[in-house]
């Protein structure tokens, strides 16, 4: 199991260093989790801080692309709704915490 952030290359060296404090009970409880997870708890840490990150980037509102993208972006958004019978059948199954 490795990181899987979207900014980091996993076959790049990590070469930076982060450190943090933590009290016991959150040292024991980042080494249960990462246990659990088969990991090291740098990793752990790393990854879940990563994914972290990544959710409250991707909750920007502001962007901008180039003309062309933009073009390409409020076309996908003006296309008329594609009527997907699978995924409405999907939707009207009881899920499996139903069953």
């Amino acid at each position: 199991m490795g990181v899987q952030c979207e900014y980091v290359i996993t076959t790049a060296k990590r070469t930076n260093r982060l450190n943090i404090r933590a009290t016991k009970s959150e040292k024991r409880l980042l080494e249960a989790a990462a246990a659990r997870e088969a990991t090291t708890v740098s990793d752990f840490v790393l990854e879940s801080a990563c994914t972290r990150a990544e959710d409250i980037l991707a909750e920007e509102k502001h962007f901008q692309l180039p003309p062309d993208r933009w073009k390409a972006f409020v076309s996908a958004l003006d296309r008329p709704i594609q009527l997907k019978p699978r995924l409405r059948k999907l939707f009207s199954e009881p899920s499996v915490l139903e069953r």
